[in-house]
């Protein structure tokens, strides 16, 4: 308590004019920590409000491509698993040699050598829409021309 009563003393000993100086110098600073507490960040929100408006509604428009697909995925018929081993042997034709498959009852594993990404891409959209195979591992790699080797391994449907 006596520090207070130091400070009250040596306020009453300090000339007016210093007095309207130090009370001037004190709302600065209150101003300023207002400014960078408060009004700033709220400003920045406002300021960046309308790109991560744009962000989010391209996020929920993908999300909602996701959803239609998921659902015409879900509503196609179920398919045979023989059916679907010839409709995954039918996709790899356009690959030529560069892909091999082994079947092992429901789980096929896919050897690719030097496949083109686009041509991946392809395969593998039609893979899941034709065969309605799910892909389970993927073990590829990029090699120095730009194309992919390695082994994947997908689910047909059970019968």
């Amino acid at each position: 308590m006596s520090a207070l009563t130091d400070l009250q003393r040596r306020w009453r000993e300090v000339s007016p004019r210093e007095q309207r100086l130090l009370l001037l110098a004190l709302g600065v600073v209150v101003l300023a920590l207002l400014w960078w507490v408060a009004v700033a960040p709220a400003l920045k929100v406002l300021k960046t409000a309308p790109q991560q408006h744009l962000a989010l509604d391209a996020q929920n428009q993908q999300m909602l491509r996701l959803q239609a697909q998921a659902l015409a995925l879900r509503a196609q018929p179920v398919m045979r698993a023989d059916d679907a081993r010839r409709a995954l042997e039918a996709s790899l034709k356009p690959l030529g040699t560069s892909a091999q498959m082994v079947v092992q009852v429901e789980r096929v594993t896919v050897t690719l050598k030097g496949v083109a990404p686009d041509a991946l891409a392809q395969w593998l959209a039609a893979a899941r829409q034709n065969a309605h195979s799910v892909p389970s591992e993927a073990h590829l790699t990029r090699n120095a021309a730009g194309t992919w080797d390695g082994t994947l391994v997908l689910y047909l449907p059970a019968s």
